[in-house]
């Protein structure tokens, strides 16, 4: 099974080269983040010509998630993230699709820092490490993925020096982010390229695609059931080369799904 995540920033704007993407890469599931259309507004009949039936939360202007399944109907879990019911930003998603668990995110970006948007983007990634920590260890194979906003480490961007007081590279960003890996999450990227400079992002200002000055903020994370799957991971770098094209490329893992681990055997009630 091949599961991708990509921020097409603007579903309808994009479209053209999310319907080329799926034509050429043919993903089994795929992940969207800030479609930056309303429901009604959402391709589904263009989306569903290319062989892909699909579950969507819009937004007016801003944000929106929705998962792709090719040739199955994705099985709805949840439509928002746990632990703030008053939060009406449509950023989560999680779906069944043959048997895996999907969670699709878009983490806040959390820009200007500090302030309330930066406080906004800590409290949403809280409710993310608790609401993670129950399906880690789920008898279910499970990924969450998405544009999570955060830049990992200092090689997981190009040059981090111009951009120390973003909150992508913020202490508590990344103290939040090392948390969640701590519950047993597998970053499928840096497991199978541990030195590699991938990146998944390429702004539009400096020239930044031209001269690869990329961050890697889009991301698979795998529980442990699902981990002993992971065969190949990467990044579709050529739809960011396509004309007018998202900031973000499509990031992707391929899983045998035969080798995740078993669920563990529930004890047998001895007979009297």
């Amino acid at each position: 099974m091949k599961i991708a995540t990509f921020n097409v920033n603007g579903v309808k704007t994009r479209l053209p080269h999310l319907l080329r993407w799926l034509e050429r890469e043919q993903p089994d599931v795929a992940c969207l983040q800030e479609l930056k259309a309303l429901d009604e507004g959402f391709p589904a009949e263009e989306i569903r010509a290319a062989g892909y039936h699909a579950l969507w939360k819009g937004q007016r202007s801003w944000n929106g998630v929705a998962i792709l399944a090719r040739g199955v109907e994705p099985v709805e879990v949840r439509r928002a993230l746990p632990g703030d019911e008053a939060d009406e930003q449509s950023r989560y998603l999680e779906a069944a699709v043959e048997g895996v668990i999907v969670g699709c995110l878009y983490l806040p970006n959390g820009n200007p820092q500090p302030g309330p948007k930066f406080d906004y983007k800590l409290a949403w990634f809280e409710r993310l490490i608790a609401h993670a920590k129950t399906l880690v260890d789920s008898e279910h194979p499970v990924v969450l993925c998405g544009d999570y906003n955060v830049v990992p480490t200092d090689a997981d961007i190009y040059n981090p020096r111009s951009w120390r007081k973003d909150a992508l590279l913020q202490p508590e960003s990344r103290a939040c982010w090392e948390r969640l890996l701590e519950q047993g999450w597998t970053d499928a990227i840096r497991k199978l390229h541990p030195d590699a400079p991938v990146y998944t992002f390429w702004d539009y200002f400096r020239q930044h695609w031209q001269r690869n000055a990329g961050l890697r903020i889009d991301h698979l994370l795998l529980n442990r059931r699902l981990a002993p799957s992971l065969r190949a991971a990467g990044v579709d770098t050529w739809v960011r080369g396509e004309e007018k094209a998202s900031d973000h490329a499509p990031t992707w893992v391929e899983l045998d799904l035969a080798a995740a681990t078993a669920p563990p055997a529930r004890a047998r009630k001895r007979r009297p």
